[in-house]
């Protein structure tokens, strides 16, 4: 379940992480930066607006029938790309229709590892699954940028369709949703709404939110900062891949320092204080042009990273089996909002600014998000 879980989530990654790494490629066509940024920002719009709607499917029908559902149609999206790659609008709508059919793969496979592993064992369950979007990143990074540059889009995005269309066999033929407890009693009535209940998942929400942002900058822009530096846009690309890769390692140590701990909410106060400390080193390293910016840059990607899978694991602890897959699909929502605006907003701070100036701002984000961490973890387990 865990590796069906994070093969899917990774192909969905590699769909929606593509067009970012076509921005190099864009502005060399004459695109206007801020335009690009936007066309990258169209596959995070598209989950925003059906990440919560696939949670609530997910909890009613279950998690096999959404992730291979959700692949399924994810494989059309990415066949309407390759069909629209000579036509940047509708390139870009293809994408935003990919972003919509993958948010599936979301809330459904996070679901699957919350309920076949025990309290004890999840967080670095979900550090495993949570590797998914910086392995499908490193996948888009090592082959989007080159296959582009040598070949063009449509050969980019063979390897996308591929994936998806393998994994739609593989998880419906793989996937077994996880027991859900039944109500017991006469009077067992559903569980209610934890948004009422307590602010726990409001404050881990917005939390959430305020660090995506240093995620989804360096994600975004690391390869067009490189490239800026006096990199080549293919080893550049390879550069934030093995980023990207570090930072899923790094997500499974983070988990398994959580269970150790015994706490979620620990942890994610000191990867706020962590992701502040090195965007700003960061804009350090911009405005001192030094040697070692590769070496600044891995590590911050995997710091930015840490945070993603201790909160969205402390969601589904907080919500409960009656409630995670909407919980879960809100926790996105509000992430790919954030994400979504990094494009054209961040693009336009660089373009204003520069990349300095940019990193800086986006460092107090952290920081902000530090006084709504919530003090103590809530589960109910």
């Amino acid at each position: 379940m865990l590796a069906l879980g994070v093969a899917a989530q990774a192909a969905g990654t590699l769909v929606v992480s593509a067009p970012a790494l076509l921005i190099p490629h864009l502005v060399a066509s004459g695109m206007p930066f801020a335009s690009a940024g936007l066309f990258a920002a169209a596959p995070t719009v598209g989950l925003v607006l059906t990440l919560i709607a696939w949670g609530a499917v997910t909890d009613r029908v279950g998690e096999r029938v959404v992730i291979a559902g959700g692949l399924a149609l994810t494989t059309l999206t990415v066949v309407a790309a390759w069909a629209t790659a000579g036509d940047p609008l509708l390139l870009g709508i293809a994408f935003l229709a990919a972003g919509m059919t993958s948010a599936s793969t979301n809330a459904a496979s996070g679901r699957v590892v919350v309920g076949w592993f025990p309290k004890e064992r999840r967080g670095l369950a979900m550090g495993i699954r949570q590797m998914s979007q910086p392995l499908g990143v490193t996948l888009a990074a090592v082959t989007v940028p080159v296959l582009t540059e040598s070949q063009g889009i449509r050969t980019a995005l063979v390897l996308p369709f591929a994936l998806c269309a393998v994994l739609t066999v593989l998880c419906a033929a793989g996937i077994t949703d996880p027991p859900r407890p039944a109500p017991t009693g006469a009077g067992a009535t559903t569980p209610g709404n934890p948004y009422r209940s307590s602010g726990f998942l409001w404050r881990v929400h917005v939390v959430s939110v305020l660090l995506v942002v240093p995620q989804f900058t360096l994600s975004t822009y690391g390869l067009v900062w490189l490239v800026g530096l006096g990199w080549s846009t293919p080893a550049a690309g390879l550069l934030v891949g093995m980023s990207q890769f570090v930072g899923a390692v790094g997500r499974i140590l983070v988990g398994a320092w959580s269970d150790r701990a015994g706490s979620r909410v620990g942890p994610l106060r000191v990867v706020a204080v962590a992701a502040a400390v090195v965007m700003g080193v960061l804009a350090l390293v911009d405005v001192a042009h030094w040697a070692a910016a590769a070496v600044f840059l891995v590590v911050a990607t995997s710091v930015t990273v840490a945070d993603n899978g201790l909160a969205y694991t402390s969601v589904a602890e907080a919500a409960g089996p009656s409630w995670s897959g909407r919980a879960l699909g809100a926790q996105n929502t509000g992430q790919f909002l954030a994400a979504s605006a990094v494009g054209p907003g961040v693009g336009a701070l660089v373009g204003l600014l520069g990349f300095a100036a940019s990193f800086a701002i986006v460092a107090a984000l952290p920081l902000l998000a530090l006084p709504v961490v919530p003090r103590a973890d809530r589960s109910h387990d």
